[in-house]
């Protein structure tokens, strides 16, 4: 059974009236990592904003665990069941990393005996000394800070993370070390979608799933919708 499925998903910026998804339907699976490629206006940002249920379909539904999330709790499915990984991190500079990750378990409201112990367990597992934990953000490098962003999303175990460009800062031996945490993550059970740009990722990804522009074929509907590319 898939974790997600997206059945006749659209949706349609209301200001433009502009259609940028169109009636795609697939589904992903837990255990695999997803690269969400196309062209910038094909719809990869919204398509993570839909399934992170901060913006709804136009048309059609998104399936998690058979339930349209429409139905659900939005505010219970982003805390519990969906962690997001944003390209600028998202983090708050002036708390250390530690700090992040325990403001994230206080909003979602875990009930966890010792947080700060379990943010440090979270921050190692993501490749953080205990001094670099132990540290303002902002005097972290931008690979670091990639990585206490990731511990922020696994800090209320979700089932799924999605990540919008989540190596576009860093270098390519930076890349690599942060696609082996979502490798790693994804074995243990997690499904991993990702928008990216770097072929880095897609080719360290299971499945490469293409968005075209719909603008630029507006006429032919085979040709303007989403597929699989390849899978690696």
């Amino acid at each position: 059974m898939s974790l997600l499925k997206l059945e006749n998903l659209s949706y349609v910026y209301d200001s433009a009236k502009v259609k940028v998804l169109d009636q795609i339907s697939y589904e992903f699976d837990a255990g695999k990592i997803y690269a969400v490629i196309g062209k910038s206006g094909a719809g990869k940002t919204t398509l993570l904003s839909l399934l992170s249920g901060l913006a709804s379909p136009s048309e059609g539904k998104i399936l998690f665990r058979e339930k349209d999330i429409s139905s659900l709790d939005k505010y219970k499915y982003r805390s519990q069941y969906v962690g997001v990984v944003f390209q600028s991190f998202n983090l708050l500079q002036n708390l250390t990393a530690v700090e992040n990750v325990v403001l994230s378990m206080d909003i979602a409201g875990l009930k966890i005996k010792n947080k700060k112990e379990f943010a440090m367990e979270l921050l190692e597992k993501v490749g953080l000394s205990a001094d670099e934990s132990k540290r303002r953000v902002l005097k972290l490098s931008g690979g670091q800070q990639q990585r206490v962003a990731i511990a922020r999303a696994l800090s209320y175990n979700p089932d799924v993370i999605l990540a919008d460009e989540p190596t576009g800062n860093l270098d390519g031996e930076t890349q690599q070390e942060i696609m082996e945490i979502f490798r790693e993550l994804a074995v243990e059970g997690k499904c991993i979608i990702l928008v990216t740009h770097s072929p880095i990722v897609a080719k360290a990804a299971d499945v490469v799933y293409e968005l075209h522009d719909l603008s630029k074929n507006r006429t032919k509907k085979k040709e303007a919708q989403s597929k699989v590319q390849a899978v690696i």
